[in-house]
């Protein structure tokens, strides 16, 4: 999948983004988790200790894109550090992602926009631990399913969006993410 085919998709909504094997853990634990039985080496930016740490993960939290007003270009002049690509189409050690749209409106009470959460790693210096600057999001503890809107898989070898059902009982999900 090319990123300029999934962007269209991504634009104007909240999401999250997880390896299609951490999906069904997903479904199975009823939520994204702040702190998933996943080992450190296999996490985004944990190589440098805690001290380190994506900066949503100090704070409890799960990390989600917010595509609300997202122009690549624009951010891109903006904010030319920013690790945004490196997510999409699908995180580039893996050949296949899947993309969870979240409601906004029913997160909203445990929300962090992506402009208060720069806002907030700025007013606490938080320096050492790495943001995409606002774009990122945080939902603070753990993103029930219920909020969860729809979810699709995207591969490398193809330009379809592969729906994925909700339901840890389907069975198309073994398929498309075998």
């Amino acid at each position: 999948m090319k990123r300029d085919l999934i962007l269209p998709e991504l634009c104007g909504r909240l999401w999250h983004t997880t390896h299609p094997d951490r999906f069904k853990c997903i479904l199975v634990s009823g939520a994204i988790l702040p702190e998933p039985d996943i080992p450190d080496r296999e996490r985004y930016c944990t190589g440098g200790g805690k001290e380190h740490y994506p900066y949503v993960r100090t704070l409890g939290g799960v990390s989600l894109f917010d595509f609300a007003q997202f122009d690549p270009d624009e951010y891109e002049i903006r904010c030319p550090s920013s690790s945004w690509a490196y997510f999409v189409p699908h995180h580039l050690h893996w050949e296949r992602a899947v993309w969870i749209e979240i409601d906004r409106e029913q997160v909203s009470p445990k929300l962090i926009s992506g402009r208060d959460l720069l806002s907030k790693w700025k007013a606490d210096a938080a320096y050492g631990h790495n943001i995409m600057p606002e774009i990122e999001a945080a939902y603070l503890g753990g993103l029930p399913r219920t909020a969860f809107k729809r979810a699709f898989l995207v591969r490398k070898e193809d330009d379809e969006f592969h729906a994925l059902a909700l339901d840890i009982d389907k069975p198309e999900i073994e398929l498309l993410l075998e």
